[in-house]
């Protein structure tokens, strides 16, 4: 058996594909499965319990960030490590208030992904030099503003799932039949979300998703 068992999620087969050949380069490293979307994911990390999760921020049908909270809640015992191209303020603190102990850059990947994995193996967090240097100025610069910012982290999680699929052009029914719910449900949620962000339109609707990072283009 496996000392390490490793869930890769990212919609890039070819770079799965490459993390999972320098993963398993490792003695006693196994990844025992790959997901091509966040809701793929959370279902993987529910079935396998894996170690540890290695998960894109942009995913089709459920961000990385949204499947991280899920993840942790359906597999306790899985530590997260998010590999992104993205690098603002704004995500690493969410990423951070999420749960996660390990964030990274693609570019950074060849240097600093196996460490990574290491440290989250003894359950020691991991962030290179400019992700920890974002989120010291994210934390310095909350402490001088009083006003709280306008963030997607104010709808609920099912209300950020129903964005996202909105955003990514699905109509009201693949909507429900992704979430599992009924048309008349899903039609509730929309008209919910966009009252509650006083939005009037789907441009409306994805230039939101896209500046929260729910989404991506």
């Amino acid at each position: 058996m496996a000392d390490l068992r490793i869930l890769i999620a990212d919609d890039h087969e070819v770079f799965r594909r490459g993390v999972r050949d320098v993963l398993e380069e490792q003695t006693g490293w196994q990844v025992v499965g790959e997901a091509g979307n966040g809701r793929q994911a959370v279902e993987m990390a529910r079935e396998l319990q894996p170690d540890i999760v290695v998960l894109d921020i942009s995913m089709p049908e459920l961000n990385g960030l949204d499947a991280t909270r899920q993840i942790l809640q359906v597999s306790p015992g899985s530590e997260i490590l998010i590999l992104t191209l993205h690098d603002s303020e704004q995500l690493a603190e969410e990423v951070l208030k999420a749960g996660v102990r390990a964030y990274i850059l693609k570019s950074d990947a060849a240097q600093d992904l196996v460490a990574a994995v290491s440290a989250l193996q003894r359950h020691q967090p991991l962030f290179t030099s400019k992700i920890a240097g974002m989120v010291l100025e994210g934390f310095l610069h909350s402490t001088k503003s009083s006003k709280p910012a306008q963030s997607a982290i104010e709808l609920t999680a099912r209300e950020r799932e129903i964005v996202q699929l909105l955003a990514e052009g699905k109509s009201n029914k693949e909507v429900a039949t992704t979430l599992g719910i009924s048309v008349k449900t899903a039609e509730t949620h929309r008209a919910n979300v966009m009252h509650k962000l006083g939005l009037h339109s789907t441009a409306e609707l994805v230039r939101y998703a896209l500046r929260n990072r729910i989404t991506t283009e």
